[in-house]
């Protein structure tokens, strides 16, 4: 039964990839994607900002 709620959560859940790239193409011109990636960066070193990507990844 566990195996079912983890493939569930699984199919359910974005990948963190997935939801960067997905950030990232949502800028509308250059500057606005050097903003976003920046900001990227800044929440991976600091994951306790929480945010988009709380997950804090590296």
């Amino acid at each position: 039964m566990n195996k079912i709620f983890e493939l569930i959560h699984d199919l359910l859940s974005p990948e963190p990839q997935a939801v960067e790239e997905a950030y990232l193409a949502e800028s509308v011109d250059i500057y606005d994607l050097e903003r976003r990636m920046r900001t990227l960066d800044e929440r991976r070193l600091n994951p306790q900002w929480g945010g988009l990507l709380s997950h804090g990844t590296a």
